[in-house]
């Protein structure tokens, strides 16, 4: 099967779907849990497969600098060299640049970047950025796109969004495999007006998908979910819209409400590895001391294997511990509610009752304090832009 198709099965606001990939059909709305470097980390393939998932995302920065193009290309591709006979996405790299790359030159033609990991210099075209994920061989690939702060100024991002459609354009143009969608990336920062513009010129070269970048980076929920409603009412009915980077429940949820059909994010195996479990009511640090000797579950009625077979007390120890088991069982968790929560979300759009079950998702869910998740998110990409002890 080589073939790429996206046959919308409910219209309206909140859509579900089936993408037809070379690899899986997947149903969305979907997530798609992280692999940046071949790995969903702490989990193998078969348990992400176990786990209900159809898709999932590496990213061509990380695979670009370790392994290499040529290892990969060895194996015959990122799913021979990873053990993964499901659908792939890649990510072009420009989110990684700008977050991880200390020192990154734009131009037209292309950037030049600092790898994080050694500072050696090198240059990515919109021509190279498909180059590589042809190497690499994802189901879905991206454009290469420039992703400026949510705080720089409108005449910054008016330049990105310049350059992001032209970058597309010439990543159309060197595309050459048949069984690989390109999307190209919306950028357009808090401007709902620019947003719009970016919308429209990609949409003129018609794409058999699209993706919405440059948010979740700093601003606030509220503005995300503005943003994305903007940009979504332009994109195509029939074609699938993917919201970068967007992982919390509650904003899956309302990104949902908006008609967006794919999101990812590293968010819920991260916090997992954390402590930070998934509840139907909201978070919970199971490393806290509330949950010495408890003998439930971390959540009564939860069917994953960790709450099928050991209590909250017993992986609150294993962190305390600093076990290794803490981050597999935390990560199987995580990723077990998430593939729930689109399942749920999925089958209330099927019976149209999204209204309902959305109004009754966010009464429940208590989401991270406001402000401690905007002062978290932007330590971790000041630390990100942070030379590692290489020099520069």
């Amino acid at each position: 099967m080589t073939e790429f198709s996206f046959l919308l099965e409910k219209s309206g606001a909140a859509r579900a779907g089936i993408l037809t990939t070379p690899h899986a059909a997947v149903e969305t709305p979907c997530f798609m849990p992280v692999g940046s470097q071949a790995t969903v980390k702490t989990l193998t393939p078969d348990e992400i497969k176990d786990l209900g998932y159809q898709l999932i995302l590496a990213n061509n920065y990380h695979l670009y600098l370790r392994p290499g193009t040529d290892v990969i290309a060895r194996y015959g591709g990122v799913h021979k060299f990873m053990g993964w006979d499901g659908a792939l996405l890649t990510d072009s790299g420009g989110y990684q640049v700008f977050s991880l790359s200390p020192l990154r030159k734009m131009s037209d033609e292309g950037v030049t970047f600092r790898s994080h990991l050694d500072g050696s210099e090198h240059f990515f075209s919109p021509e190279l950025a498909i180059k590589y994920q042809e190497i690499f061989g994802a189901d879905i690939i991206m454009a290469l796109d420039e992703c400026p702060p949510v705080e720089a100024s409108r005449e910054v991002i008016e330049s990105a969004v310049k350059r992001t459609q032209a970058w597309a354009g010439r990543c159309k143009t060197a595309k050459t495999r048949p069984d690989q969608a390109l999307f190209p990336i919306v950028q357009g920062g808090l401007h709902a007006d620019l947003r719009r513009r970016s919308a429209e010129g990609l949409i003129d070269a018609d794409f058999p998908g699209y993706a919405i970048g440059g948010l979740a980076i700093g601003e606030s929920k509220d503005q995300t979910v503005e943003i994305t409603a903007a940009t979504s009412d332009v994109l195509p009915v029939d074609k699938p819209r993917y919201l970068m980077g967007v992982g919390s429940p509650e904003d899956i949820v309302r990104g949902v409400e908006v008609g967006i059909d794919m999101f990812d994010s590293a968010l819920p195996t991260r916090v997992a590895r954390n402590g930070a479990l998934f509840t139907r009511a909201g978070r919970i640090d199971i490393a806290n001391a509330r949950y010495e000797g408890e003998r439930n579950p971390i959540e009564i009625d939860c069917s994953c294997y960790t709450c099928c077979n050991f209590s909250a007390g017993y992986i609150h120890h294993l962190f305390r511990t600093k076990e290794l088991l803490a981050y597999r069982l935390a990560t199987i968790h995580n990723l077990f509610f998430m593939n729930k929560l689109m399942a749920n979300i999925r089958q209330a759009i099927l019976e149209e009752r999204y209204a309902d079950f959305s109004r009754t998702f966010l009464s429940d869910y208590k989401p991270t304090d406001e402000a401690v998740r905007l002062s978290q998110k932007r330590q971790w990409l000041k630390d990100r832009n942070q030379p590692q002890g290489h020099g520069i």
